[in-house]
């Protein structure tokens, strides 16, 4: 069985007290086995040994929120592009992802189970990852992609579902087909969005009723339920049907994060969209309308993410990649501190806090004893400048289940 020791190095991980110097790590078989000083492990003929030359070892992170089969959800691309070209550019998305420090991520959209089984099968390099594989729009909703023209740009091949439904009936069947299509959560749209092209972020979508049936159905098959919504209403109704995420929150308020604290609902702050997005309407990147929507959800989102945190709000790390540039995920963590969070509990964010949310702390989220050997490295602490990690040339090597998948460090 294939070893390797990685000696010389500081762990970097919420679940510690503190940082842990000059240790070393042992992975057999894809997991951890062992952390201690280097002369205190015992190894095997034959283990590699890397000298990690004081660099500094974190978990590999969690992005809660991507489309990795997304590339700013442009029409254009739909209508000309073959759809085999759709497949090749999510594989880059795929690898910029992983060579950014993601080893795990949670896709809101788009991701089917042929994407996922191929990745767990090893044929590309790419995140692990739980699927949403389509999310569930009302009729003129978020993820209804019918123009006024009436042309519908959805992206449609047999075995992926269409996102719309609408009542308590056609909500229960939605939920149904996408769990028979291998889901492993389920993502509704309850409010409108910034890019979308018939409705405004602050409209409410899906009523009470259909979202409670969506919940029920889901954990009848022990499954979540993630909820994109930026509009308070939205978000209410949200919480109040027991949804488990909330993606974006925009339009929170005290009240409202006082009752994502007692229901245990998780926030996806997704500041790195709502920064890219801003951007991209100065820069004209964007329809008139467009624009308009990302200059006002700009101006109040970072001051609601603030009351989330100081309220105690479970916040957890996510990009929306996919509608921004993918490969930059890890830009997140300073933004997350901009609204009041030590970089250490940005960093838990998207690892330990993560995975909990997810169920998968048992497998991955810290570097622990039996857990996947999913880590990465990089020569400067970020505990002492967080932002150091947003560059991908920063991440000098990841680690995915026990394999080097990225290795710039003996350049």
């Amino acid at each position: 069985m294939n070893s390797k020791l990685i000696k010389n190095i500081t762990i970097i991980d919420p679940s510690y007290d503190a940082p842990l110097e000059n240790t070393a790590i042992l992975i057999k078989g894809g997991k951890i086995v062992a952390i201690d000083k280097a002369t205190c492990i015992d190894i095997d003929e034959g283990c590699e040994i890397i000298d990690g030359e004081e660099s500094f070892i974190l978990p590999g992170f969690i992005d809660m929120h991507v489309h990795l089969m997304a590339r700013g959800f442009l029409f254009e691309d739909t209508m000309n592009n073959p759809l085999a070209t759709y497949f090749y550019n999510a594989l880059k998305n795929m690898k910029d992802t992983l060579d950014a420090g993601v080893t795990y991520v949670r896709d809101c959209g788009l991701a089917d189970i042929g994407v996922k089984l191929s990745q767990e099968k090893g044929l590309f390099p790419s995140p692990k990852m739980k699927i949403s594989v389509m999310p569930l729009s009302i009729s003129g909703g978020h993820f209804d992609f019918k123009l006024n023209s009436g042309f519908d740009m959805v992206m449609s091949y047999p075995g992926l579902p269409h996102p719309v439904c609408n009542g308590v009936d056609g909500v229960i069947a939605k939920t149904r087909e996408v769990l028979g299509a291998k889901a492993d959560f389920i993502k509704v749209m309850a409010t409108g969005g910034v890019i979308s092209a018939n409705d405004s972020p602050e409209n409410a979508q899906f009523n009470k009723k259909e979202l409670k049936a969506i919940v029920k159905e889901a954990r009848a098959r022990n499954t979540l339920v993630s909820a994109h919504a930026h509009g308070l209403e939205g978000i209410k109704n949200a919480v109040k049907s027991g949804i488990h995420f909330i993606e974006h929150g925009t339009y929170l308020n005290k009240k409202i994060a006082k009752l994502m604290v007692k229901n245990g609902t998780y926030l996806v702050p997704t500041r790195s969209v709502i920064d890219g997005t801003l951007k991209n309407a100065k820069e004209g990147k964007l329809s008139k309308e467009t624009s308009k929507k990302a200059i006002e959800v700009s101006k109040v989102h970072k001051e609601n993410m603030e009351i989330a945190y100081t309220e105690g709000v479970k916040i957890l790390m996510g990009t929306d990649s996919g509608v921004i540039t993918h490969g930059q995920n890890l830009k997140e963590l300073k933004l997350l501190c901009d609204i009041g969070m030590t970089p250490m509990e940005a960093i838990a964010s998207g690892t330990m806090e993560a995975a909990k949310s997810m169920e998968i702390n048992n497998e991955v989220g810290s570097i622990a004893i039996g857990k996947s050997a999913d880590m990465i490295m990089t020569n400067k602490n970020p505990l002492e400048d967080i932002r150091y990690l947003e560059y991908p040339a920063n991440i000098q090597m990841v680690i995915q289940d026990g394999n080097i998948v990225k290795n710039n460090f003996f350049e």
